[in-house]
Order: structure tokens, then sequence, then C-alpha cells
């Protein structure tokens, strides 16, 4: 009997009417799209409010992302949809605006400082067991235990308090009510517009991004107070707020920092808990790989430096990345006209990268819909992962948090293992369905057993 493959949306038929294409995007991107572009270089769409152009090609890939990134700014189409929440956030601006941004953002996740933010994402994942084993032996839905601990480690790396703080307890309910009312598509992702043209957003959905606002100005405010006394921990907010920029002497105001802590806390809560939640399912999938991911995680002593002994661990996490990437698809616009693969790309057209077809296209990886964490030890693969792999973008844009989120990732993981074991509960495989990350539709229900010494016996044995 072959193993299972990991699941994967379906396509929609090649040629769709414009009104049912919208329908079908505003239910899920993945399953709007054809089967063809998971062999397409590229490939055209047009309708009667604007063209785009889906680009799978690493040439063109490197020209919009790297060689000249500045020629194709994020596209403002789906931006808008999100402003009420992330306002003018690094996430959605350009020029420079972006590059100063950037500038003050970027100190707080190089290299050196990961090794700080390492005591915050071990007790996250810590507390997580902890609550894990209080709610006792059987079926829960994984998203939402992955959510609880993903915004866990937001918490305790951004602002050094725990989730179970008040006003951190606040900020992660009001988020799931967001996440519930913020539809993947607004009017504005077909009908580009000025600022003031009208977005259409649920009352809801306006109401709670202003409540999430308020609470992280609180957190803001309490912090530039700590800083002023000279008793600020420091931890990431700390170092964003006090950050100058190196070419205007300036820092964040208040009101930029409520901005980014909103998108620190959508991108890092949203994106860390679609891939752990994605981790957990493949290995309740495929318990092999999840006897060798225990074993590991035993021998694994808990500490930063110890980290570089959990290379299956490491293999599983990235290649849960290439299947079930958790942004499956970003948006630029041509900034001026443009000739790719001997078409004509005007000024203003969309430009679609997207990395969940780019990570599974037949071209240029073997075996793309199958779980494999072995791959990522071959030259194949990892040519592969050169011209097509990036779950974190590429180029000056990519996400300032990647190396953040693979050591969060795979602490996660290794904590968990260690704790529990991952069992599929329902015959019925998720879902994969793409709003603001990719998620399961009706969620992911794993049974969860605590580990005992005789489940690494049988590891051994």
């Amino acid at each position: 009997m072959s193993d299972p493959q990991p699941p994967k949306p379906e396509s929609r038929p090649e040629r769709v009417s414009l009104w049912r294409y919208m329908r079908l995007f505003r239910k899920d991107i993945l399953s709007a799209q054809p089967a063809k572009l998971y062999r397409a270089w590229m490939a055209e769409f047009r309708t009667p409010f604007f063209r785009s152009f889906l680009v799978n090609d690493p040439a063109l890939l490197d020209v919009v992302l790297k060689e000249r990134p500045d020629d194709f700014p994020k596209s403002d189409r789906i931006g808008a949809g999100l402003r009420p929440l992330l306002g003018e956030s690094v996430f959605l601006t350009n020029g420079d605006v972006w590059k100063r941004q950037r500038r003050i953002i970027d100190p707080a996740f190089a290299g050196g400082r990961l090794k700080d933010t390492f005591d915050g994402i071990k007790g996250a994942a810590d507390a997580g067991v902890v609550r894990l084993k209080a709610s006792g032996d059987g079926a829960q839905e994984i998203e939402a235990v992955a959510s609880h601990i993903a915004a866990d480690v937001i918490f305790r790396t951004l602002f050094s308090i725990p989730i179970e703080d008040e006003t951190a307890q606040k900020v992660f309910l009001a988020f799931q009510a967001y996440q519930r009312t913020q539809p993947i598509l607004n009017l504005a992702a077909f009908i580009n517009g000025p600022r003031w043209m009208p977005r259409f957003f649920k009352s809801q959905t306006r109401r709670t991004a202003k409540e999430i606002r308020q609470l992280i100005a609180q957190l803001t405010e309490q912090r530039l107070a700590l800083i002023a006394a000279g008793d600020a921990p420091d931890d990431l907010a700390t170092k964003i707020l006090t950050t100058v920029d190196s070419e205007t002497g300036e820092t964040f105001s208040r009101d930029e920092m409520i901005d980014q802590v909103a998108i620190f806390f959508l991108a890092g809560h949203e994106t860390s808990a679609s891939a752990l939640s994605w981790a957990l399912y493949l290995l309740a999938l495929y318990p092999e790989w999840q006897r060798k991911l225990a074993e590991e995680a035993r021998a694994y002593d808990g500490s930063f430096a110890g980290l570089s002994g959990l290379k299956l661990t490491k293999d599983v996490f990235r290649e849960t990345l290439r299947l079930y990437p958790p942004v499956p698809m970003m948006v630029r616009e041509a900034a001026r006209p443009e000739r790719f693969r001997n078409r004509d790309v005007p000024h203003g057209a969309q430009i679609v990268l997207s990395p969940w077809h780019l990570h599974r296209h037949e071209r240029l990886w073997q075996n793309p819909d199958g779980f494999d964490p072995g791959r990522w030890s071959t030259e194949d693969a990892k040519e592969a992962a050169r011209k097509a792999y990036m779950p974190f973008s590429a180029g000056p844009r990519v996400c300032s948090g990647a190396g953040f989120a693979m050591i969060e990732g795979v602490v996660l993981l290794a904590t968990l293992l260690r704790a529990f074991e991952f069992e599929i509960s329902t015959p019925r495989p998720p879902v994969p369905v793409a709003h603001l990350t990719v998620r399961s539709r009706g969620g992911i229900w794993l049974t969860i057993h605590p580990r005992s010494d005789s489940c690494f016996e049988k590891v051994n044995g």
C-alpha cells in the first residue's frame, strides 16, 4: 500500500466566467486557480478591471524580487483590505517609507539577536505543553492549539509578557474575531482606486481592528514609559522602539510602532500557527517520521546551542513550508511597461508570485506533491530550493523574521513531540484553503496522547 499524499485542493476548470472566478476567489484563492499553474512558467489573467500575470519562471522571479524590486512595488489591491488593522506598517508600504521602516526593524532580528529571543520561544513551547497536559487525552482542533502557542511566542518575545497577561489575552481574542470577519477578497482586489474609495468592510471587521489597535497602543505606551524610566526589558519591542534610523537619526513614533506591532502579531502569529498546524498533521499522517523526530527531540537538551542537533526536525519544518507555505501568494505591481516571456506587461499590471504553485511546480521539483523531508539532503532539492523556494519571500523584501520563524518552528515541534504523540482522528483529510494564511476548511483534528518512556522504547525497538 502506497503512502497517502498530503492533501491538496482541487483546481478549478480551465475556463470560468469572471463572476464565478470572483465567487471562487472569495471562498478560497487556491481552488480558484487552474491546474496548469503547476506547470506554467507564466500565465496571464484578464478582467475588465485589471490584467495580472502569475510568474513561476525563476529568472523572472529574480528580476521582480532581487534585481529590480523598486520597479515592482507591493500592490495595494490586497493591502487595502488590511489597512484598517495594519495602517502604514512595513507589510503595506513601498519606496522610501518602507526602506526607513526596514532600517529600524531589521537590527532587532539580526543573527546575534536571535539568541535573545530563544527563552521566550522555549517558554511559550513549555507553557503549551502544560496546557495540553491539563486538557486531557483525546482529539483536539490543532489549529486552535497552534494559534494559542504562536500568540504566546509573540507576546513573550515582543513584550516579555505571557499570553495569560490580561491585555495579551484581550489582543489574542480580538485577533481571533478579526480573522473570522476579514474576507480575503475586498472590493479593492478587483477595482483599484484612490484611498478615499469605499472598501465596504464588515462593521465587525472595523470594530475589531479598532479594538486591537487600542490594546496595542496601551502596550506601546507602557513600554515607552519603561524605556523613559530606564526599566524596560531587553526584548524586541524595546529594541525596535530605541533603534535610530541610520539615515534620518529618528526612531519610530508611537503611532508608527502601533502599525508595526500589528503586523508583527498578524504575520508572526498567523504564519507560525499555520506552519505548526500542518507540520503536526503531516507527522500524524507519516508516523515513521514522527517517531524519528520524537527520538531526536528526546536527545535535545533544550538549549539554544542544542538546536544544531535537530536536523531532521528542521528538514520536516522546511518540507512543511514547501507544501503549505503560510502566505500562498504575493502581489506586486509593474511600475512601468515590461516585456516578460515575449508578452507585453503594461504599467499597473499585477504581478502575482505564488509560493504555493512554485513549491509544487512539476518542472522544478521531484515528487512535487509528496512529503519527503529527506529531499533536503539531496543536491536536486538544494538546486530547486535556490530557484523555487520562498516561504518568506526573497530579495530586499524577504521577511525580517525569517530566521526567527525557523528557530520557532523547530523549537515548538521538538518540545511538543518530546511530550506528545499525535494521531489522525478522522478519515477525512483536511482541505487546505487560503484566507489570511493557508489553513484548513473545518480545522485539523488530531488525537493527542502524552508520551511515556515506553513510547521511546518503541522508537528504539
